[in-house]
């Protein structure tokens, strides 16, 4: 049985690696930005200036997420109960928010529903709704987004994926054919790839709540969810601008362990 995350909240404390005022002005839509990495991703967006829309089925949750993020942050933060498997669903949210905020000016598509499981345990309707949400959702986001706003205005999205495999996955792919496809109309498309990363959901259903040795990582740390934050602050920025196509790994240098940090996994799973 996984440990629970903790319940949601902001950061004790904020040192700014780039200027206050990064996003001012801009509009964010996260999916699943009502908790876990999704959540401080809104936060460190917030803190630069960024209003944002936090999307989940569970309405309850992003609404009281909303109200502690806008309390720390003093930006505006939307709640919208939306499923991205559900394409009438997505694109009431994205009408909602340009009738809220009358712009968008980036996607983080953080939404995911995985977990660990032999290909023969494997049931059908679990792997298709993998691939639901992980897949079709980015894309069903995606297009809503650029055909209400981006294709006129341009945008930046920011796709939140794995290191699991390096292969030609699914949603590495769709990202490198749609930054070709809507470049020439201003919009950029990337991936940001975390590793090991302390108080996530991810962590508790691959560790099952035992903590990875830190030593067990290149840079004997586990990261955290700020780290992934950042990277996204980066791409979802100017900053980034003629970057795009791109997969910005975020992992401490423990995809380069392959086997050993799945070892590592594995024994504390079983500890």
């Amino acid at each position: 049985m996984a440990a629970p995350v903790s319940e949601e909240s902001c950061l004790d404390s904020y040192d700014y690696f780039f200027r206050p005022d990064l996003l001012a002005g801009k509009v964010a839509f996260v999916t699943g930005g009502g908790s876990g990495i999704g959540f401080t991703i809104t936060e460190v967006l917030m803190r630069h200036g960024c209003n944002t829309v936090i999307a989940s089925r569970n309405f309850e949750k992003v609404k009281k997420a909303a109200e502690k993020l806008e309390k720390c942050t003093g930006q505006r933060c939307l709640p919208i109960q939306m499923d991205v498997r559900k394409v009438n669903q997505v694109e009431e949210a994205v009408n909602l928010t340009l009738k809220t905020f009358n712009k968008i000016d980036i996607i983080v598509n953080n939404a995911a529903g995985n977990f660990l499981c032999p290909a023969e345990n494997l049931s059908y309707n679990a792997i298709r709704t993998v691939f639901d949400i992980d897949t079709f959702g980015t894309f069903n986001m995606s297009k809503a987004v650029y055909n209400s706003w981006f294709k006129d205005h341009g945008g930046s999205i920011v796709n939140i994926t794995a290191t699991l495999s390096d292969g030609a996955l699914p949603l590495q792919a769709m990202v490198k054919h749609l930054a070709v496809e809507w470049g020439p109309q201003g919009v950029r498309v990337n991936c940001v790839a975390p590793g090991p990363i302390e108080d996530t959901e991810g962590m508790s259903r691959l560790g099952r709540g035992v903590p990875i040795p830190p030593e067990s990582t290149p840079l004997r740390r586990v990261g955290t969810r700020r780290d992934v934050a950042d990277a996204v602050l980066f791409l979802a920025s100017n900053a980034s601008s003629y970057v795009t196509a791109q997969t910005l790994v975020v992992d401490g240098g423990t995809k380069f362990l392959g086997a050993r940090m799945l070892a590592n996994i594995s024994r504390a799973s079983k500890l």
